[in-house]
């Protein structure tokens, strides 16, 4: 996925990246870490980085759930966190290591 913009001399693109966590509830307590831990790592790219919950609860994050789990091949952990689409991770990472790899990504 890239972004373009147009600026006074010349157009940039940028690559840029969407985060989603797998999010069960505001009861499931490892859920909350992960997703604390995507907010504030995401803080440091600005636009580059869109994130949103997949709330299972809801029919829409149910969908995409099961939609992400199709393309994974199996049933996407709970919690766990998506970068384009792909699982990237399947625990709840320090900061660092997400913001390290973000940064691989966007490159």
């Amino acid at each position: 996925m890239t972004m373009r913009r147009n600026e006074p001399g010349g157009n940039h693109t940028w690559k840029t990246a969407f985060v989603e966590v797998i999010y069960e509830g505001d009861h499931c307590i490892p859920c909350v870490y992960m997703a604390e831990v995507v907010e504030e790592a995401v803080r440091k790219f600005g636009d580059r980085v869109h994130w949103e919950k997949v709330v299972l609860k809801r029919r829409p994050g149910a969908q995409r759930y099961a939609a992400l789990s199709v393309k994974e091949g199996a049933v996407a952990p709970i919690p766990s966190i998506f970068v384009n689409e792909k699982l990237a991770f399947d625990m709840i990472p320090p900061v660092e290591v997400l913001e390290e790899y973000l940064e691989e990504v966007l490159k």
